[in-house]
This record gives C-alpha cells, structure tokens and sequence, in this order.
C-alpha cells in the first residue's frame, strides 16, 4: 500500500492517510449491496477529481465528508484503524494556518544619504525648527570684530537650506521610524560587511563605537544629523574606504577609540562652524550648504584619524585633540576641504591609504570601555564663542 501513496499520492503523511481514507472508502463501497452502491464507471473519475481538488478545498468534497456522516443510507462497516487515525489526523490538518510571522521577512534593504534626506524634506519639522538658533549670538567687541573682519554672511536663497541642517540636528533618533531604522542597519552594515539585519538596540552598537546598548543616548548636541553624516560617509565609495579604515584604527590594541561617539563629536564641530559662519564662503561659492557640510564634516574626521595615528593618540588625549580639532576647522576649513579632495582623488586612483601598515610596539592599551572618552562639549571652551546650544 505505501508504494502505491508513494506513486498515487506522493509521499508526505497526510497525502498517504488521504490515499488510505479513499482507499478505505472503496473497499467499503464494493462491500454494500448493488441498490446502493456508486457506479463502477465514476471509481477511476473520482480519483482523477481527487487528486485535482485544492488541498484547501478536500474538507469540503463529499467523498470526504462522506467517509464521516452517512451517504444515501449506506452505513460503514468495521473502519481499519489506519483509516481512524487518517481521518483524526486530516481533522487537525484542516484546522492549520499558513505562517505570516517575521521569518519570512526580507532584509531591509539599504537607504542613500538623498533618500534620508528626502524624508527629512517632507515631514514636518515645524516643532523642531522652533529650537534653533541659525547664527551664534554675538555682543561688544566680538560683534564688531566680526563684522569687520569676519566671513560672510551666508546667502539669503541658502538660509533655508541652512535652517534645514540646524533642524535635523534637532531631531531624535525614532526607533519606530521604519526610515530612522533603515538608516542604522545601513550604517552596521557598511561598516561591518554584513549582510544580515541588527537590532535597533544591543551590544553590537558598542562594537561600532556607541557607548551603550541604544545608540540614541549618544546623539546629544548633534541630533539625527549625526547619523545622517555617517550614512553619507559609507554611502559613497570612495569615502566608505575611508571610513572603514578609520573604523579599524578604532579598533586599534592601543589606539582604540570609539569610532560613532568619535563621529557624533565631529558632527558637533560641524554644526558649530555652520553657525558661526566659518562655511558661508563656501558655501556661497558653491551655492550649496548641505554638500558643503557634508565635505566639512569628511575632511575634519579624515584629519582627526590623521593626527591620531601619526602622534599616537590614545582615548585618553581625546578631548584635547578634538578641542584643537575644532579650533583648526573653523579656522581653514578651505584647507581642511582640499586634503580631502587630494585624499579621495588618491583613493580613486588606489594610491592613498590612511593607515598603511601600523607597526606599533608596547603594551595594550586598556579597553576604551575602561576609559572616559572627553568629547568637544565635555572640555571647557576657551572663550565664549561657539559654545551655545544648537
């Protein structure tokens, strides 16, 4: 009988039990008297019918529902108890509903730096907008300073743009925004090189360099924008080679640093020297604010991973460095933009490497878990300027 399912009915259980139900129904059909028996001429054309029906639809065909009710006053006799324990099991077969749950979801797949930004462009910032201050506030001898001798002011056609920047860096981080979402597995996925999706919160954010399990406690003073500068550093191909050589300086035995929290610090620089103006010439010679940041922020961490691997920095000089990092930035930043431009040409030709081959001799250094890693707004400032909130 089992190599007549295998061959009739194929060789899953419940095709076999359904062949031993119809099997078990024959048999019992050719023992009834003739008066009520079904035509011999319809057994084959029933079977063809069978096999043809829907799994779906079986329970509702009459040659089943014939096998547990009476048909035309035809009772059945003794029932084998395969045939029992078919019809037991075909009743709980019934009853199964197909899996929707999340295993069969896709991978997220990944988001551009212009399709984040687009959705920044088309929700309602209103509420947000209301908080910043577009330009530092400036009284006495330093306005003047600044008003003679200062950069220019930035074009009134790119202060919407420029507002626009100031805003982002207002926003949170949103764990049930399906784009905020995308925008950090885009991020791990970049940088690690995996090409399975991660959880919103875990420890494998302070394998990236986050301080803790949840990524949005870290974006103090710098907003969603943070995350946006570093999607547009993986995001593009020749500035993803650099990012991934400063991600494995971070991880450096004695130069390790915390690569995001790194980020977020220079994304706070950023925001600082749009605000004070230091960007308005170029960006008013490029007529262009947004890509004009972005570059800034690039040029500011490739010099970072510069300073800190050519003078040996260690977590510990962090805040140092990142003060006299601000300093310069604002100072030049044209310079700033310009060894970017002769790094990413260099890329572009396979002839630049941030780090080269590191040798590097001692004892290692403790683990940056170990250690206070002092950002820009952790220090002091050295005058009053620049420091006011976003």
């Amino acid at each position: 009988m089992l190599k007549a399912a295998d061959s009739e009915w194929g060789d899953r259980p419940w095709q076999r039990n359904l062949w031993c139900i119809y099997n078990g129904f024959r048999l019992k059909v050719k023992s009834v008297p003739a008066g009520n028996s079904p035509p011999k001429d319809k057994d084959s054309s029933a079977l063809l019918a069978f096999r043809g029906i829907p799994i779906s639809e079986l329970k509702n065909h009459g040659l089943l529902r014939a096998l547990t009710a009476d048909a035309n006053g035809w009772a059945p006799g003794v029932v084998s108890p395969e045939v029992l324990r078919a019809q037991e099991e075909w009743e709980a077969v019934q009853n199964i509903q197909p899996d929707t749950g999340s295993q069969t979801d896709q991978p997220a797949q990944l988001i551009s730096f212009s399709e984040a930004l687009q959705h920044f462009q088309t929700i309602d910032l209103s509420s947000f907008k209301k908080r910043i201050q577009p330009t530092i506030r400036r009284t006495g001898l330093a306005a003047l300073r600044h008003c003679l001798f200062g950069p220019p002011k930035l074009h009134q056609g790119l202060r919407e743009e420029r507002d626009l920047v100031l805003t982002i860096a207002q926003c949170g981080l949103d764990s049930q925004d399906p784009t905020h979402g995308r925008v950090l597995k885009t991020i791990y996925k970049k940088l690690t090189g995996s090409k399975f999706d991660c959880a919103l919160h875990g420890d494998h954010w302070e394998d990236l360099g986050f301080q803790g399990a949840n990524p949005a406690t870290d974006l103090r003073g710098a907003g969603f924008l943070a995350l946006l500068h570093l999607l547009y550093l993986v995001m593009d191909s020749k500035t993803l080679l650099m990012a991934q050589e400063i991600f494995r300086l971070s991880h450096h035995h004695i130069q390790q640093f915390p690569f995001c929290l790194m980020s977020v610090n220079i994304t706070r620089i950023a925001i600082q020297a749009l605000r004070e103006e230091c960007l308005s010439r170029e960006c008013n010679r490029q007529q262009k604010v947004i890509p004009v940041v972005n570059s800034f922020y690039a040029a500011t961490f490739l010099h970072l991973a510069h300073i800190w691997k050519t003078q040996q920095k260690t977590i510990a000089d962090s805040g140092f460095v990142l003060k006299d990092l601000e300093v310069l930035a604002k100072k030049s930043p044209r310079r700033l933009l310009k060894t970017l431009e002769i790094y990413l040409a260099g890329v572009s030709k396979g002839q630049t490497s941030l780090l080269g081959a590191q040798k590097c001799c001692g004892a290692a250094a403790p683990h940056s878990k170990d250690l206070t890693f002092t950002g820009v707004c952790d220090l002091p400032p050295h005058s009053s300027e620049g420091m006011w909130p976003v």
